[in-house]
């Protein structure tokens, strides 16, 4: 395999999605990691710990003796297999640890001597190319121009999005959940890091072939127990809002499939059937109750009696029908005029509305195309 010069080029690394292998301990790369990138460490978690403990005892020195005595014989054997097998699928990437240091050496070192490859490292590593992303979201927020895209719950901004294509960024799915209380998914969401390092790498893909103007959802400040940046977050709040105008019954029939159809299929092909049911029913019965204090005591007994008739009769029969029952009773009594409070506070503190388009889905849609090609 022909040698590749080391590089600190992040941005082509992470435009390009040239293959990465994560040489750190599997406990640092799950407190975050680079989108795509695959954990083939040099030293699993126990052997990090006891290396960084002589380390703080003993110094340097003694510490890399230690480490050499803990990953030898079969054990090197075994990781150099992996390096090599990770370098021969992927013969354009590249490897990384922290601060592409002393670890990241060590990998190179054993793969060009024991397996006969010559395999580049990512100069600073993993904390070089977080401050990049890091940095990419801060200008990404003060550069771009924002066009926010509302509409009461049901809307289907999360779909026109999808259909508006490039210029459009999905905070929710970035996130892995829908933003509300009922927006849970089956799989958990990803750890805060990960979720800022893959909207970064996100935004700088889009930005790359000149793009200026992005549409992206309106979110709160929180997506499930995700935290939008705070940057990004501020120059949301004081972006044009495009505005979804959707049929009443369009908005009911939009729920029903994603967070009833939808849902239940995430959770038995995740779980398998019964044990998916169950815990789809039990997400929706934990997401009414998050909201019980906001509801009040008597519209949450009568849309959790709602709730429960409508998971009876699916479970008994496979029939959905009942779930628009307590659907509607959630838009019209509590995410309605939730949200209309809080359009008129927003407003208030702007003075003025910050609409500046509002429509059908297909004109709101084509105002989008306009603006995020111009």
């Amino acid at each position: 395999m022909a040698d590749t010069a080391n590089t600190a080029d992040y941005r082509r690394l992470l435009v390009q999605g040239v293959p990465l292998m994560d040489v750190r301990a599997p406990v640092e790369f799950a407190r975050g990691a680079l989108p795509g990138a695959r954990n083939v460490p040099l030293m699993v978690d126990d052997e990090r710990e006891y290396v960084g403990k002589r380390y703080k005892d003993e110094g340097q020195q003694a510490a890399i003796a230690l480490g050499h005595q803990l990953v030898s014989g079969d054990t090197r054997t075994a990781r150099i297999e992996a390096w090599a097998a990770f370098a021969r699928a992927n013969p354009g990437g590249c490897l990384y640890c922290f601060r592409g240091g002393l670890r990241s050496q060590i990998v190179q070192q054993w793969l060009r001597e024991e397996a006969g490859i010559a395999y580049p490292r990512v100069i600073g590593g993993y904390k070089g190319m977080r401050t990049f992303l890091l940095d990419t979201l801060e200008a990404a927020a003060r550069e771009c121009d924002w066009l926010v895209v509302g509409g009461l719950t049901g809307s289907g901004k999360t779909e026109l999005l999808a259909a508006l294509g490039p210029g459009a960024v999905d905070l929710e799915g970035h996130a892995r959940h829908r933003g509300s209380s009922f927006g849970a998914r089956a799989t958990a969401q990803p750890a805060q890091i990960d979720f800022e390092n893959g909207l970064a790498v996100d935004l700088l893909r889009q930005r790359e072939p000149g793009r200026r103007v992005l549409a992206v959802e309106d979110e709160g400040r929180f997506i499930g127990s995700r935290d939008v940046p705070q940057s990004l977050y501020a120059r949301m709040q004081a972006s044009p809002l495009v505005w979804i105008d959707e049929p009443f019954e369009a908005r009911v029939e939009r729920v029903l499939r994603d967070y009833v159809v939808g849902l239940e299929a995430e959770f038995v092909a995740a779980l398998g059937s019964p044990a998916g049911f169950d815990a789809y029913a039990g997400r929706l019965r934990q997401a009414l109750a998050q909201i019980e204090r906001r509801l009040g005591g008597d519209r949450h007994a009568r849309l959790s009696g709602l709730l429960e008739q409508a998971l009876a009769s699916q479970q008994r029969d496979g029939v959905v029908d009942q779930h628009r029952l307590w659907i509607a009773a959630l838009l019209t009594d509590y995410y309605d005029p939730m949200y209309a409070y809080q359009q008129a506070r927003r407003e208030q503190a702007q003075d003025g509305s910050r609409v500046v388009f509002r429509g059908e889905r297909a004109a709101v849609l084509a105002y989008l195309r306009e603006r995020v090609a111009a």
